[in-house]
């Protein structure tokens, strides 16, 4: 077995054949290539369209737990899994979000959620719908928020956007935890019987933590009113996240006239909040979802207007600005989604390996000159010198060193392998080593002193 030494010589002595400028630049060519492959192999992985994301959601039965469920079965027919995390509403949807450590990727957020906190990390990919905030009451009718003052309220559970949006009416009418109102939380799941024994005297309802078949449940009892909000206009212009939306007359039940007038309402709208980490490939996907679950007409939404790039509190998606004003990219919109992200992390590998190869090949001809002319080139030097070295000394064992030393230059050009393009400089060499030997013998050398067929040019 050859010793580690020889092996090493052998390899060192191929590099320099190879690059021709010896080990440091040998090992810099091979580490600049495996650098190269390095990082094209890590665009190719690292820009990979995730298959598998979380939204959190809302209460089984909410809205948004329901709206969750369709956009999972929609993100199914691409090959995307979506895993839904239940949540208590909007206010926990946004903590979750701004949370690090909480896996999630997006989840629905009502307007107004923000206060002071801050969201440079989230982005929204536009408004989805209207969220109506419902105030259901007994007994005699009210006219103002503020009459409901002294009154046993439920303002729905911690976490949901319904309770938060609900104190910040109530404190606009005088009316704060701690007053003369008393805050009471029933069981959501049958709020109706908490009215209907005395238990509360309102309940504040939201689609994002009440669930649909409760919110009909309310709507359809007879001795239950659904608070019309008169001041909807004042409301809207006081607190800007807010909408005037209307439940018209008959809407709900045309033949028992249900409700039996126009009831005014305000709410804000419920935005599809992401993390900026979002890749653009499912944000158009979400999206695309969005518009199927959304796009049709609704209690308070026409035919189209959702989704809608709607900017609030956050701002909005480059990637949802772009596909509002042109849809999905055209890989997206031409292939299936794995076949497209395939094509997609191709191309994010090759198109920054072409920009670095266009101006290499441009060089590559004059380095692979330079490269061989250094091989020949560089035994000028020792040519040079060793003449010179002759001028200054004449005697005969002097001469004869000096021989001796032409002789093994001769030995090493003759050993060059060079290209048939460059015969000429090859050449060139052994007739200037010819006139040195000359010189020298002061006397012209024998034609055929040497081997012709010394040296090798590549054919």
């Amino acid at each position: 077995m050859p010793a580690p030494d020889t092996l090493l010589s052998r390899l060192i002595a191929r590099l320099d054949n190879l690059f021709g400028r010896g080990l440091v630049m040998s090992m810099g060519v091979i580490l600049a290539v495996g650098l190269t492959i390095s990082l094209g192999v890590f665009a190719f992985f690292n820009t990979a369209a995730p298959t598998t994301i979380t939204i959190t959601g809302g209460p089984e039965g909410s809205s948004f737990s329901r709206n969750a469920e369709r956009y999972k079965k929609i993100l199914a027919r691409e090959g995307v899994t979506l895993n839904i995390l239940p949540s208590e509403g909007s206010t926990q949807n946004l903590q979750r979000l701004l949370d690090p450590k909480a896996s999630v990727d997006v989840g629905f957020v009502l307007g107004g959620e923000v206060a002071k906190t801050n969201v440079e990390r989230l982005m929204s990919l536009g408004s989805i719908n209207y969220q109506p905030l419902m105030i259901f009451y007994q007994g005699r009718t009210r006219q103002l928020l503020s009459e409901f003052k002294g009154a046993r309220l439920d303002i729905g559970a911690a976490g949901s956007g319904t309770r938060l949006l609900a104190l910040a009416l109530l404190k606009a009418n005088g009316i704060e935890p701690g007053g003369e109102a008393g805050f009471i939380e029933v069981d959501a799941k049958d709020p109706l019987a908490a009215l209907e024994q005395k238990q509360i005297d309102a309940i504040f309802v939201m689609g994002d933590s009440t669930a649909s078949d409760v919110l009909r449940k309310l709507l359809r009892t007879e001795d239950v009113h659904l608070f019309d909000v008169t001041q909807a206009d004042a409301y809207v212009r006081r607190i800007g996240y807010l909408n005037k939306l209307v439940l018209p007359r008959g809407s709900l039940d045309f033949g028992k006239n249900i409700p039996p007038e126009d009831v005014h309402l305000i709410g804000p709208t419920v935005e599809l909040v992401a993390r900026d980490s979002l890749h653009p490939a499912l944000s158009d996907l979400l999206l695309e979802a969005a518009r199927e679950v959304h796009g049709g007409p609704g209690l308070f939404r026409k035919r189209g207007e959702f989704p809608a790039p709607l900017e609030h509190e956050f701002r909005l998606s480059p990637d949802a600005t772009r596909y509002y004003a042109s849809g999905k990219t055209f890989l997206y919109r031409t292939f299936p989604f794995w076949v497209a992200s395939l094509i997609a992390r191709t191309l994010a590998v090759l198109v920054p390996i072409v920009l670095l190869l266009i101006p290499g090949i441009r060089i590559a001809p004059a380095l692979y000159r330079w490269r061989i002319e250094s091989r020949i080139h560089r035994w000028y030097k020792v040519l040079l010198d060793l003449e010179r070295a002759a001028q200054k000394s004449s005697g005969p064992e002097h001469r004869a060193e000096l021989l001796k030393k032409l002789d093994d230059i001769e030995a090493n050009v003759n050993r060059i392998v060079v290209p048939a393009s460059f015969g000429d400089l090859f050449y060139g060499l052994r007739g200037h080593v010819t006139f040195v030997r000359k010189s020298l013998l002061g006397k012209e050398a024998p034609a055929d002193s040497k081997d012709p067929g010394a040296g090798a040019v590549a054919p």
